[in-house]
């Protein structure tokens, strides 16, 4: 509830709730559609071409991802699809590849209900 221009704590709480709710239905209903699975210390992005190259300078290494066709999960971030996107990071990355359907009947076909 707003009172004198200014917004509660607990609406502020609700709004990053159900942000955050209707990130995941987004997740939910897009992540069939991706092949892996990326995790950073600062984002978590599905996407269908993943390049990981570990790289090094002055003793530190360091780790250079290039995802293609991705979807970033980002709450603030209108823009979730990106064509491509390159990340640099110091901490460990994880890429997972997705498990796909080994049988998926088209819509409407003879096991359909």
């Amino acid at each position: 509830m707003v009172h004198d221009g200014r917004v509660s704590a607990e609406d502020l709480e609700n709004y990053e709730t159900d942000m955050e709710l209707a990130l995941y239905r987004e997740y939910r209903d897009v992540v069939g559609v991706f092949s892996y699975v990326v995790e950073t210390e600062r984002r978590f992005y599905l996407a269908n071409q993943v390049d990981l190259q570990v790289r090094s300078a002055a003793g530190e290494v360091y780790f250079e991802l290039t995802l293609n066709d991705a979807w970033v999960w980002d709450v603030y971030r209108s823009a979730r699809f990106v064509k491509s996107v390159r990340v640099v990071t110091f901490k460990d990355v994880n890429v997972e590849e997705l498990a796909k359907n080994e049988l998926e009947l088209p819509d409407g076909g003879p096991f359909r209900r």
